[in-house]
């Protein structure tokens, strides 16, 4: 088995899911007592917030490299980010460590493709929704992406990613808002939601849309699983 790096704690809440997901799917694999071969570098989320949020993304690269740069030395032969918007520097982070950062948008593209639809709604932060680092992986298989028109949602959508479900927070008021959201994407045309955010399978389940959802952090934990067996 090949030894997999974590970078956490963006959320913990995230990462306690990853390390759940990563277990559960080498055990399915390989049964009996197999599990797992990781490691974990988990951050102060407030850090990497603060830096993102004055848009010092380089600050947060080097916060960054320095846990890769722990992992590889502890063994790891390959990068998990436990976080869709961190894969912003996933591309810069892979050059400067000379590992696989396994990432989070192509692996979903590739289900997206594999179930044939062509149009899909994104949700996340603010960051993975406006910026091009998640989209372009989607675009460059020929689907189509569209995200929240308002800025209202999409500013809700940011401001309870980090307040509420970061802090693994869910109240029914917020369900609801992310269910409509949702169903005005799907009344655009999508024909599937990405959970675009580690944490947002909090508030959206399978049951809850008339439209397959993409759980970024299940797939990339999948992902992760058969890199580890490979």
């Amino acid at each position: 088995m090949k030894i997999i790096g974590l970078i956490g704690g963006i959320s913990w809440v995230s990462t306690a899911d990853y390390y759940k997901l990563i277990n559960e799917g080498v055990n399915e694999k390989l049964g009996g007592l197999n599990f797992s071969e990781c490691l974990i570098y988990s951050f102060n989320y407030a850090d990497i917030k603060k830096n993102n949020e004055a848009n010092d993304w380089d600050s947060t690269f080097s916060m960054l490299l320095k846990g890769c740069e722990f992992l590889k030395q502890g063994g790891a032969k390959a990068i998990v980010l436990c976080a869709n918007t961190m894969h912003l520097i996933a591309d810069r982070l892979q050059e400067a460590i000379d590992l696989p950062v396994i990432h989070i948008a192509a692996v979903t593209a590739a289900e997206i493709e594999k179930q044939g639809l062509k149009k899909v709604g994104l949700l996340g932060t603010k960051f993975t929704m406006e910026l091009d680092f998640f989209k372009d992986k989607l675009i460059a298989k020929g689907i189509e992406v569209i995200i929240p028109i308002s800025e209202d949602d999409k500013d809700f959508i940011h401001t309870t990613i980090f307040e509420e479900l970061g802090r693994g927070l869910v109240t029914d008021a917020t369900k609801k808002r992310y269910l409509e959201i949702s169903n005005q994407l799907i009344q655009q045309g999508a024909e599937g939601i990405i959970l675009g955010c580690t944490e947002i399978p909090l508030v959206i389940q399978p049951e809850d849309l008339s439209v397959p959802i993409f759980d970024t952090a299940l797939l990339h934990s999948k992902a992760a699983v058969d890199f580890q067996l490979s």
